[in-house]
């Protein structure tokens, strides 16, 4: 099931979802699982926005996700973003395969640093919750685990600054616009 049909079946449920064009026309991805601080969403959509990537939401979300409330909260980008919403894992999970993307995560449990992977124009990067990462089952789903390296004794990098650096990172490699 592609981004479309996903987008079309979580209007139903989850109000209006953009969807603009096709996978193909945007092909890195940003995922988020369930975040829960609504201003590093925002950023990280304004980032999708600007560098010109896809964003994906794993919901739920501990924050109202409509377009109403990120246009309450500011985010005068919504537009410019390419946003598709999942009802869940499972769902992201199901188009995910589907579309036979390689899911990258970004984690402090990993040993492999973000700089020292080889990106693909088909990678999905994906970015857990600010106050838990993911489960398990998600971190056992990825294909790829990564991490950005830190000083000793530090906890973790904002996770719109992490996704920023992976982001930049990915469209260096793959020779994206953005």
């Amino acid at each position: 099931m592609d981004c479309f049909v996903a987008a079309l079946l979580a209007m139903t449920e989850y109000g209006r979802t953009r969807h603009a064009g096709t996978t193909d026309r945007h092909p890195m991805k940003i995922a988020l699982y369930q975040p829960d601080i609504p201003q590093n969403t925002g950023t990280i959509l304004r980032l999708a926005a600007c560098v010109g990537v896809e964003a994906h939401l794993i919901e739920p979300a501990g924050f109202p996700t409509t377009d109403r409330a990120f246009r309450r909260a500011g985010m005068d980008y919504l537009d410019q973003v390419k946003l598709c919403r999942h009802a869940s894992f499972a769902a992201f999970e199901a188009w995910r395969r589907a579309d036979g993307l390689r899911l990258v995560l970004f984690t402090t449990r990993a040993a492999t640093s973000y700089l020292d992977h080889r990106y693909d124009a088909r990678d999905v990067l994906m970015f857990g919750r600010e106050s838990a990462g993911v489960p398990d089952a998600v971190h056992a789903a990825a294909d790829v685990r990564l991490t950005i390296p830190i000083l000793p004794g530090l906890r973790s990098l904002n996770v719109a600054m992490a996704c920023a650096m992976a982001v930049g990172e990915a469209l260096r490699q793959t020779g994206q616009p953005g």
